[in-house]
């Protein structure tokens, strides 16, 4: 990932889909000087905390905080006890902290990465040798910033204080002491319950399957999935090698994984299945079901496949809380796996803790995950690698040899993608009757110049949201449910179920991914309180329908459409089909307490207006319904408010003012051409035009 290198000292991040798009046609990326806020660190990691425990910590301190659209910049003594792939793990982490980047200086620790992935001496002699003459290498023991750097703000923490953790059940910044992760899931289970009725066994659901031939009883809080899955933590040695350890010791004592888990492993590189088989642990994660799977985006993108069938159907016939463990970035609603409710991020140690156990009502300091061959009960702690341990397998086992030999040819691809033919012609051959790809209707009936800016006149509001709509509930992802609108849509092209793929697999299909916009299971849309899923209602008739094709309908009786959200509307990836699929859906505005970095860039980038709610204000505030006609002013370029006229239903016309989020004067320039591309497009026009 790119957020990666910022822990070498290398300055990047990522942006929407859109913008690089547009970068790729030779447009410049605009974007204000950002504010920066520094991290100090001090003291070092307690034993049996890991950098994944340290990354959740910092998730919850720096959301609390906020950093959205800020850098973070991380400095103090701590650094010199604080690895390079434990800062790439910080650094990878950015979007779910919600800094632009999370950036380290280059010092020692760089260097010696370098050589460890087999740079030549010449490349690290002159990396450090400009770093020390720009005045940007730090050296070892410096327990201050330089007097001449000024930060916005500046926060501290003590490595010393971070305790094993996980973070759920549906948000990276939610951190659980591992200790309270029990009381956790049961608050989660029944939040209506008191402290005292949760120390007694709740009241669970439960259903008996049929599993490979024998019968089994699972109940709310099942470990339905428990993946070590790709980047930010995969890539990470001293994590990766205390999973393998752990293994190790969990075999010998002669401890299995639940047979209802789903197990998976995907490292982060090829070096990472080398080491582990180097080390000889990789024969104990796979005894434990943990084989490798791929070395792309899997379970946390939600490309976890099916359950088996069996564990499927209990699930749903005993109306189940299923979980899933995962040491990926994300854990948002429904993004895993339509069947787990309740999702938890881990170290890939506590992944493999939880397969075994196989559910999360379990306290892992003082029960048991199982019993060895002599009935004995066996604790977490028996079988939890000691740093030592740990640090003594990445010594011997990884090496600079297996970072050259995996990569000295890896750009060549293996035989299967050398392969692959590819046609020779400069444009697209588009296939009509791919469901894969087709031709995107983005640019269809682009004027070469743009009318004035028109208001938005007579809109209907498709959802009314709350707090923390991540891009997860927006924009599709994963597998396509067969009664979906997707769905329907690929049947009727004579696509069987089974070939259904993801959305993410055919996200060059417009067709489907509009048809999967705002349609996630854990959408909750107060125009239809108490459901869950893509509904909507067409305001004018009160009939209730998918999201879908209400804006079809709309779109039919051609009225536009706003979205109104609370906080952090459009956190999580930076998926462009977020704001893409909300265009063809005929949105035009959407109104919101706060924006997501990218998304908001992306939504101008597609030629929607974003728009706040002014300080205090919120839909609740304003006792907004969602059923009101909205009429929004002229927005002239520039502009920093807007005028929105409210229509109740019965009732008197009355007005707000909210801030238009449109930051730069290029941002205006493509919001006035209905979004980055067509702009784009028109320049590309007119340079050629002129030969």
């Amino acid at each position: 990932h790119t957020t990666m290198v910022n822990g070498l000292g290398v300055l990047g991040w990522g942006v929407g889909g859109i913008e690089a798009e547009a970068a790729m046609l030779g447009q410049p990326i605009s974007m204000l000087i950002p504010q920066v806020v520094g991290c100090r660190l001090t003291g070092q990691l307690p034993e049996g905390s890991t950098a994944t425990d340290l990354i959740l910590t910092l998730v919850k301190m720096l959301r609390a905080h906020g950093v959205v659209g800020k850098f973070v910049e991380f400095f103090g003594d701590g650094l010199d006890h604080l690895p390079l792939a434990d800062r790439a793990t910080i650094a990878n982490m950015a979007p779910e902290y919600g800094a632009t980047c999370g950036i380290f200086p280059i010092d020692v620790e760089t260097l010696r990465y370098l050589a460890l992935s087999g740079r030549t001496p010449a490349t690290i002699a002159l990396v450090e040798a400009y770093a020390r003459e720009q005045g940007l290498f730090r050296e070892s023991g410096a327990p201050m910033v330089h007097p001449d750097i000024q930060y916005s703000d500046v926060l501290a923490l003590d490595l010393g204080t971070v305790q094993p953790s996980l973070a759920g059940p549906q948000r990276p910044q939610d951190r659980i002491p591992l200790r309270d992760a029990k009381a956790t899931f049961r608050k989660a289970l029944h939040p209506t319950s008191t402290d005292d009725d949760r120390q007694q066994a709740p009241e669970m659901n439960s259903a008996t399957i049929i599993h490979e031939g024998n019968s089994h009883t699972i109940e709310d809080g099942a470990v339905i999935i428990a993946a070590i899955t790709s980047c930010t933590n995969t890539s990470n040695p001293e994590v990766m090698i205390g999973a393998g350890l752990l293994a190790k010791k969990a075999v010998n004592k002669g401890l299995t994984t639940k047979p209802w888990v789903k197990t998976s492993l995907a490292p982060g590189s090829l070096v990472v299945t080398d080491y582990l088989r180097a080390a000889g642990l990789l024969p104990h994660l796979e005894a434990l079901g943990f084989h490798v799977v791929g070395y792309g985006c899997t379970t946390c993108i939600g490309n976890s496949g099916p359950l088996p069938p069996a564990v499927a159907e209990g699930i749903r016939t005993g109306n189940l809380a299923a979980c899933s463990v995962l040491s990926g970035n994300r854990n948002f609603e429904g993004r895993i796996h339509a069947d787990a409710k309740m999702n938890f991020l881990a170290s890939p140690p506590l992944v493999v803790a939880y397969a075994l156990a196989g559910t999360m009502d379990i306290d892992l300091y003082n029960e048991p995950l199982g019993v060895d061959g002599d009935g004995s009960p066996v604790f977490l702690r028996d079988i939890w690698p000691s740093r030592r341990e740990i640090l003594d397998a990445i010594a011997t086992h990884v090496t600079t040899d297996l970072f050259t030999s995996s990569y000295r040819n890896a750009f060549l691809g293996d035989k299967r993608w050398q392969a692959i033919s590819a046609p020779a012609t400069e444009q697209f051959s588009w296939d009509e009757s791919s469901t894969y790809i087709r031709h995107p209707p983005y640019f269809q009936g682009m004027r070469q110049e743009p009318d004035d800016l028109e208001p938005i006149r007579g809109a209907r509001v498709l959802a009314l949201l709350g707090d923390s709509v991540t891009t997860d509930h927006i924009s599709p992802a994963g597998n396509i449910k067969s009664d979906s609108p997707a769905g329907q849509y690929l049947r009727e092209h004579g696509v069987e179920p089974d070939d259904f793929n993801s959305y993410g697999s055919r996200r060059g299909n417009h067709e489907v991914m509009m048809r999967g916009t705002f349609a996630n299971i854990r959408l909750r849309n107060r125009l239809v309180p108490g459901t869950e899923g893509g509904w909507s209602v067409h305001g004018p008739t009160g009939e209730q329908m998918p999201i879908y094709d209400a804006a079809m309908r709309y779109q039919a009786e051609k009225t536009p459409l706003i979205v109104i959200a609370g906080k952090e509307y459009g956190s999580g990836s930076s998926r462009d089909w977020a704001a893409k699929g909300t265009r063809l859906l005929g949105v035009r505005a959407v109104l919101a307490e706060s924006f997501e970095r990218i998304h908001r860039s992306n939504l101008v980038g597609m030629g929607i207006l974003p728009l706040q709610f002014m300080e205090e204000q919120s839909a609740d505030a304003l006792r907004l319904t969602g059923f009101e006609v909205y009429d929004l002013d002229e927005p002239i370029s520039g502009a920093r408010e807007i005028t929105i006229t409210v229509t109740p239903p019965q009732g008197t016309p009355w007005q707000f003012t909210a801030r238009i989020r449109i930051d730069t004067p290029k941002e205006w320039e493509y919001y006035r051409h209905s979004g980055i591309l067509p702009y784009v497009l028109r320049e590309l026009a007119g340079k050629k035009s002129e030969g």
